[in-house]
This record gives structure tokens, sequence and C-alpha cells, in this order.
């Protein structure tokens, strides 16, 4: 049998660990982000004139969740809600 020279581990070894790290970065690029989505975050208003805030649903730009009040066809969705830190 004969055995590898010296060039030739090292080529193999580059081989492998490049090959590793494209296996890392593709996987890394399949994991979905848990940045808040555009467009879900909704402030809904009592009435037609959008001056009464009476909910808001979705999360702040820190990826805390926001529920609170009451759904209504007054809507304006997008962006995200301004951060406020979680209750203690």
């Amino acid at each position: 049998m004969r055995r590898l020279g010296t060039a030739t581990r090292l080529r193999l070894l580059f081989a492998a660990l490049t090959a590793g790290a494209a296996m890392l970065g593709t996987t890394a690029l399949l994991v979905p982000s848990s940045e808040a989505a555009p467009g879900a975050n909704c402030t809904y208003y009592s009435d037609e004139s959008y001056t009464t805030v009476v909910g808001q649903y979705g999360r702040d730009c820190c990826n805390n969740q926001i529920a609170w009040g009451s759904k209504t066809s007054h809507y304006e969705c997008g962006g995200c809600f301004t951060c406020t830190p979680p209750p203690p």
C-alpha cells in the first residue's frame, strides 16, 4: 500500500473543510428568521376617522409579542411597533 503524500493530505483536508463550510452556510440560510414580518402588525381604530386606537396585534421591532384591545374593520398594517421592554 502506498501512503498519501503531504500535499495530497492537505488538498483532501482543504476539500473537506470547504465542503463542511458550504453545508454549514446552506443550513444557516435555510433557518427561518425571527424578525417581525412587515404587514403582520396591525393597529385597529374605533371608526373611519382613524383617531382613536382600540387595539394592536403583531410584534414590536424587538420581536416581543403585542396583543391588546379589540379588532375592528378600521385598521392599518405594516412596519413594526416601537420596542417596549417585556413585563417583569
